[in-house]
């Protein structure tokens, strides 16, 4: 006698829209606490003086130090500096990954000229490279943003030519029986089947990018919040270089939520929370 198995339909199942309501409340709400959490411990510590308060200062001491710098202006001309570095070396960078990724994960014989210089240049620390382009370039916001182009193309050509590479061989072979030429290959099988993990590339070098051009501003430039970082160390104006580094924290955040919130659009037939979750 065979048995038939059998599941009834859970919550997620008969109230979708109930679900997922709750589970964007709840999505919203540990993303508030952990940060709430980790200030009220970091000031808790800083208070009961289980670290030096000079050289670890807390939250509380933080708002004289961000209002000295937004009234000389300095913070809004740092700001203003750093988002536009990054962003040029950004997207400088994530265009080329993105069309010399596409162009060696689809042919094998450009992978094989390029991908062993490719791999060469893609472990040298990208902060050695900075005499060249000091030197080709001059000490201006050029070379810091070649550098950061330079970091960015490396993360997005791997995973953009991991992701093409990855796409399964029936998806290819069921295209050819179709008779496709190499437009309609790339179009409608190649890049739809690989566009997810590009666009975690992408987010990963957006946040490479910002730690990028944080180290390239405390070498070299006297403009941009890692100069306000680096100087608030050296003279020892702590709640300056604080104020710096959560301000770089959260712009870090932002340019990788709107990478993703860009991918959204792109990605639409792909569910981001689709792990398992209590009902």
């Amino acid at each position: 006698m065979s048995s038939v198995l059998t599941r009834r339909p859970g919550a997620a199942e008969l109230h979708p829209v109930r679900t997922r309501r709750r589970w964007t409340v709840t999505k919203v709400t540990l993303g508030i606490a952990v940060p709430v959490l980790f200030v009220a411990v970091w000031q808790l510590i800083a208070v009961l003086e289980w670290v030096d308060p000079f050289l670890y200062p807390p939250p509380s001491r933080l708002g004289p130090g961000l209002a000295a710098l937004w009234e000389d202006g300095r913070l809004v001309d740092a700001t203003v500096t750093s988002v536009r570095r990054v962003i040029l070396g950004y997207l400088l960078g994530a265009v080329a990954g993105v069309v010399i990724g596409f162009l060696m994960g689809m042919s094998r014989v450009l992978r094989a000229a390029l991908e062993p210089f490719s791999w060469a240049w893609y472990t040298v620390p990208k902060l050695a490279l900075l005499p060249i382009f000091l030197t080709i370039f001059g000490f201006g916001d050029t070379s810091v943003v070649v550098l950061i182009a330079v970091t960015v193309y490396f993360f997005v050509w791997i995973s953009v030519m991991s992701a093409v590479m990855a796409v399964p061989t029936g998806y290819r072979e069921a295209a050819l029986m179709l008779r496709v030429n190499r437009w309609e290959m790339f179009r409608h099988v190649l890049l739809p089947a690989a566009l997810p993990e590009i666009f975690v590339g992408l987010r990963i070098a957006a946040g490479v990018s910002v730690l990028m051009l944080v180290g390239i501003e405390f070498v070299i430039s006297d403009q941009g919040l890692g100069f306000l970082i680096e100087q608030g160390r050296t003279l020892l104006l702590l709640e300056q270089s604080y104020v710096a580094i959560v301000l770089v924290a959260l712009i870090g955040y932002l340019f990788a939520l709107l990478v993703k919130l860009i991918g959204r659009l792109f990605v639409r037939w792909r569910d981001e929370d689709n792990a398992i979750i209590p009902s």
